[in-house]
């Protein structure tokens, strides 16, 4: 089973200079944890309610005022569409990563795949389940950050995106 299989398309996007007010507001509105930020035709990187939460609450900053770019995570790792989910799951155990940007041949966002995805649409919760415990044990621990090089996945952190063409 490739990631084009089990991802979920029409993934929606905040600019860099949005308010974190609006990110949050349409991360509401779209009961989702993360969304991607895009800058014109480019993946910029992603915020998370963890990110909001961390760099522009906790630290005092007014979201109506706080932009995106001050407290998205620019390097994200993306997967390929045409990737095996055993490859993709591999990917995110190793990365620690709970989410993945899924590219096409032309590198253009097409979809996102989450570990509920990969329970859900792959029939294998258990395998799933394996992933999200590595993902959640700290790095560190008996573990390497770095991704080997036999590994299929891409840094996609400023790479081309078109924001008409994933749907």
């Amino acid at each position: 089973m490739r990631l084009r299989d089990v991802m979920t398309r029409g993934v929606d996007c905040v600019g860099p200079l949005d308010s974190v007010q609006s990110a949050a507001e349409r991360m509401r509105d779209l009961d989702v944890g993360s969304i991607p930020v895009c800058d014109n035709d480019r993946l910029a990187g992603m915020v998370t309610d963890r990110d909001i939460a961390i760099r522009c609450t906790a630290e005092g900053h007014d979201p109506n005022t706080c932009r995106v770019q001050d407290v998205m995570t620019p390097d994200i790792v993306c997967g390929l569409e045409d990737q095996t989910v055993e490859e993709a799951e591999e990917l995110m155990r190793v990365r620690q990563i709970r989410r993945l940007v899924v590219l096409d041949k032309n590198k253009r966002m097409v979809g996102i795949v989450s570990l509920g995805d990969l329970a859900v649409r792959t029939g294998h919760p258990e395998q799933a389940g394996e992933v999200l415990q590595d993902v959640s044990e700290p790095a560190g621990v008996g573990r390497s950050t770095s991704t080997p090089h036999s590994r299929r996945g891409a840094s996609c952190a400023n790479g081309p995106y078109s924001p008409r063409t994933f749907r």
